[in-house]
């Protein structure tokens, strides 16, 4: 399937993340006509910007419905090929795009591995300043209608247990109702992919600051 909206989406953060100099170790996208779905999956390496963070990644998910629903509103999108289909044409839904973006932390330079202590001593010191983070990665995000979670694998070794992944996830959704053409989109998707950049930022900068005193501790 074609999605020339979409496509125009992922051209311009491809531009923007260029513009500001930010490089990508992965940079896809991904179609699935069983369930008529299509998103772009990106990856920025941390390692130079946080030591206790490797990389983050950004997944914008988008679908045929959105797509046409969206094709339907703007000008000069007469002719796009889902406005010709008969289980697409009639589609009058919200356009939303749904964003996810997760931060990937350093397991060993996050827990620290002491040599006169034993038991799952990491676990519990990283379940504390995890609730810090969380704390207050909410009270900047407290004005964004999302959902912020970690996902978290545990392991052990002779040291005791420990977490083998630890990996903070936010769900951010934006619509798209106010463009009128193309360019409106595009302009509005550039201003909405600052503010994620803003953000995911600040995330780090907190996780960073807390992370810095936990480990010192």
């Amino acid at each position: 399937m074609e999605y020339p909206i979409f496509n125009s989406i992922i051209n311009t953060v491809d531009t923007n993340l260029e513009s500001r100099g930010i490089s990508t170790n992965m940079f896809k996208t991904w179609e699935n006509n069983k369930i008529n779905a299509t998103g772009l999956e990106l990856e920025i390496n941390l390692s130079t910007i946080s030591e206790y963070m490797r990389s983050m990644a950004i997944n914008f998910d988008w679908d045929s419905f959105r797509e046409t629903s969206l094709a339907k509103k703007l000008k000069g999108m007469e002719t796009h090929p889902f406005l010709k289909m008969e289980k697409l044409k009639d589609t009058n839904i919200i356009p939303t795009i749904d964003v996810e973006m997760t931060w990937f932390f350093e397991e060993d330079i996050c827990q620290p591995v002491f040599p006169d202590k034993n038991g799952n001593y990491r676990v519990e010191n990283s379940s504390i300043w995890m609730e810090s983070v969380s704390k207050d990665v909410n009270q900047l995000l407290a004005k964004d209608d999302i959902i912020t979670r970690w996902h978290v694998e545990i392991e052990g070794d002779q040291n005791g247990k420990y977490l083998s992944a630890i990996n903070l996830i936010s769900y951010f959704q934006y619509q798209i109702v106010e463009p009128r053409s193309l360019e409106e989109v595009n302009k509005l998707v550039s201003r909405r992919l600052q503010d994620l950049l803003f953000k995911a930022n600040k995330v780090i900068t907190i996780s960073d600051l807390i992370l810095s005193k936990a480990v010192a501790a």
